[in-house]
């Protein structure tokens, strides 16, 4: 066999794994993020300042927030179970060295922060949560990429071929989710009054770029035969096509439909698409063929995998429209502030306030701190800025 064909049976064939072990590998960005910023405070508290060096804030983020994914996904695959709980330990560990150091006569009941923690919220027009999740799908997304053609990245993490689950098929739809949670139909503010089509318009200026990429790794890939998987998305298609016309398709329907009713649109797109590939010959078209061995003939027959995931992918968008649509509708909070003291006189603050720019977290304590905070600056700023 030659060294393509070795590369494309290494990438062929392949079953996914267990929804378990994607929920365990799912289960470390939150963990990742609550130690960097436990490790923040516990730094915050030896020094009396936040780390203001550059370099070892970039280091930090490295180690705790990249580095866990990275082993997770490679050498430390066959313990991912035991990861989750490792980290979980550790910040255990540091949430209890902070609060041990707080004195005795200072220290708040664990479950009075436990409750203002609930009570606490941000400007719904600037939710962290959603810029994290989009970090780490980006940053999952180039490690999964990098690594899936080397032995180290299971092949069980790889795409499934025709049934089953892998972590790079959770990968695309947590994509295509991502990208639907700042469309344009979701950034227009519910009091403008704008022409129907005019996020359509926005759509299709928007995503010539995907539509370059597409075609430059279309050429790219064919002129210097890189090995390729067909039955990913055909012999011309690739996911940038494949992102375009989603974001085209559905804009298109957002204009027709109500936005408030996505979720309805997507519904009935996933329930159509399943009911074609349940009582029709669709579904043994796009396994085997026009002829039913395989054949590549003529466009859609050639990328009949990725045309048709058109379909399943516009229902994962809709519900994200439809999702971040009720997270903006739901009332906000006019702030929550609450302290955490190493003596009676300790005058150090946290706070989170509503309205703000972006979320913030400040420490009001003596007069360099009091200049801080009337300029706005945060002691503990995000990974995401």
């Amino acid at each position: 066999m030659s060294q393509k064909q070795l590369k494309e049976a290494f990438i062929s064939n392949l079953n996914g794994t267990s929804l378990l072990e994607i929920s365990a590998g799912l289960s470390l960005p939150p963990l990742c993020l609550l130690c960097r910023g436990l490790l923040l405070i516990l730094h915050y508290l030896h020094h009396g300042k936040p780390v203001s060096s550059r370099t070892y804030s970039l280091l930090l983020d490295f180690l705790v927030l990249v580095s866990p994914l990275v082993f997770s996904c490679t050498v430390l695959s066959p313990i991912i179970f035991f990861i989750p709980v490792i980290l979980a330990a550790f910040c255990a560990a540091i949430f209890s060295k902070i609060y041990g150091q707080t004195k005795r006569e200072a220290r708040p009941p664990l479950g009075q922060i436990v409750k203002e923690f609930q009570k606490a919220c941000l400007d719904p027009e600037y939710i962290p949560a959603i810029t994290v999740f989009r970090v780490y799908v980006n940053v999952l997304t180039s490690i999964s990429i990098l690594a899936v053609d080397f032995p180290q990245y299971p092949r069980r993490y790889a795409k499934a071929e025709t049934y089953g689950t892998g972590a790079m098929d959770l990968g695309v739809g947590a994509f295509i989710f991502g990208n639907a949670l700042v469309c344009p139909e979701v950034r227009q503010k519910p009091h403008r009054t704008q022409p129907r089509f005019s996020s359509l318009a926005r759509q299709v200026f928007s995503v010539w770029p995907l539509i370059a990429l597409g075609v430059g790794r279309l050429l790219s890939v064919k002129s210097i035969e890189y090995h390729e998987h067909t039955s990913e998305y055909g012999v011309h298609w690739n996911f940038f096509f494949t992102l375009a016309l989603v974001r085209l398709a559905a804009s298109l329907l957002l204009a027709i439909f109500p936005k408030h009713k996505a979720w309805l649109v997507a519904l009935a797109v996933a329930v159509l698409y399943q009911l074609l590939l349940s009582t029709t010959s669709l579904k043994m078209f796009i396994l085997h063929g026009s002829d039913g061995r395989g054949s590549r003939l003529g466009f859609l027959d050639a990328n009949r995998e990725g045309l048709f995931s058109l379909f399943g992918y516009l229902a994962i968008y809709l519900a994200s429209v439809q999702d971040q649509l009720q997270q903006a509708s739901s009332p906000g909070c006019s702030g929550v502030s609450f302290e955490v003291r190493s003596s009676p006189e300790d005058s150090r603050q946290y706070r989170i306030s509503k309205p703000c720019p972006r979320e913030q977290v400040f420490l009001p304590g003596k007069e360099a701190h009091a200049n801080e905070h009337r300029k706005g600056l945060a002691a503990f700023p995000p990974p995401w800025r």
